[in-house]
């Protein structure tokens, strides 16, 4: 049986595989069925590969050197199936992005600087650009570092993310669907798309406080699908029935002194935190008066502090309405081990 070099990493609140473009086949469709196999999916368990039976520990990162002048590398983010034997590319991952930096210099596909080194990301996703800037002193990465960030046990170094051009990035539009606020199945909705589509919704309009725990969820599923199943069409996504987008984001009031209190589904399982790319589109939502949320935000400052079910995260959006000038997002990922894995036969 052949191997695959591989780095698993753990990148922000999400944990993947990541691979040189060079390494997995060229035909995508013989490269998703690899990956599958590697990942050990389909199996609740994914006991037979490197998954880790969560949509979240469920991810692939593919990175080669960019074509053109405007970034170093190319990221292309896959998003495998846990217990379905599904490989999507329709969004990005903000929180494994974290880790394409770090990795491209680890593969020597990009240069390490004296002290921190930037590395200019093609999200190939959709379409744009992130600038990922990290410790790299004596020209070697140092994932140790003092910065916490919520979900995540202990700290590591700090990586700066700043995106650009994320605005419509699965869409086409910050608003897909035209309106600040629609109305689906009698709740009011606001679908934003700002490197990630999401339908945000009032948690009170479900029948629950937005501060329930992640474990009391599930008991909205139902509704969740029906709603992002309409959504989906209405942000020009077409049948999303089988897409892990558009994500769904409930809001309340926030209880922790953050902006915003959310409860995140990826695409129906109750997400532990939420993704970054998540977090600056429901972020963007709130700042826009009229949409869902707004009057419940607390604002302070530039930074938007997003409240998850397991703690804080952190964006910064600069909005020009109804255009999107800047965001960005500080994250961390350490290296867990750097290999050869072996898929399934």
């Amino acid at each position: 049986m052949n191997g695959v070099r591989c780095l698993l990493m753990r990148g922000g609140t999400s944990k993947g595989a990541y691979f040189l473009a060079e390494d997995l086949p060229a035909d995508p469709a013989e490269r998703d069925e690899v990956l599958l196999r590697i990942m050990g999916s389909p199996d609740p368990r994914q006991i037979d590969g490197i998954g880790g039976a969560h949509p979240l520990t469920s991810k692939v990162a593919v990175i080669s050197p960019s074509a053109g002048d405007e970034s170093d590398v190319d990221y292309l983010f896959l998003q495998l199936g846990v217990e379905e034997a599904t490989v999507s590319d329709r969004q990005n991952c903000g929180n494994l992005l974290a880790g394409v930096g770090p990795f491209a210099v680890e593969r020597g596909l990009v240069p390490a600087g004296d002290g921190t080194t930037s590395v200019r990301i093609h999200m190939v996703n959709s379409d744009s650009v992130a600038v990922a800037t990290f410790p790299t002193p004596g020209g070697v990465v140092d994932y140790d570092g003092d910065t916490a960030i919520s979900g995540v046990p202990g700290t590591a170094a700090a990586i700066t993310l700043d995106f650009s051009d994320t605005e419509g990035s699965a869409s086409g539009s910050l608003l897909p669907t035209g309106n600040v606020r629609d109305t689906i199945d009698g709740i009011d909705v606001t679908c934003v798309d700002n490197g990630m589509p999401v339908v945000v919704a009032a948690a009170a309009d479900f029948g629950l406080t937005g501060y329930e725990s992640v474990d009391e969820l599930p008991a909205v599923t139902d509704r969740i699908q029906s709603l992002r199943l309409q959504a989906g069409k209405l942000m020009g996504l077409g049948d999303v029935r089988d897409s892990s987008i558009p994500k769904t984001t409930l809001v309340a009031a926030p209880r922790d002194g953050g902006t915003i209190c959310t409860r995140t589904f990826i695409p129906l399982k109750p997400h532990t935190s939420i993704g970054v790319l998540g977090a600056v589109s429901v972020g963007t939502a709130v700042l826009m008066d009229g949409a869902v949320g707004h009057d419940l935000a607390h604002f302070s400052g530039n930074r938007l502090d997003i409240e998850h079910p397991t703690g804080h995260l952190q964006v910064e959006v600069e909005l020009d309405p109804p255009h999107v000038r800047r965001s960005g997002v500080v994250r961390t990922a350490r290296k867990l081990f750097d290999g050869t894995v072996f898929p399934r036969s």
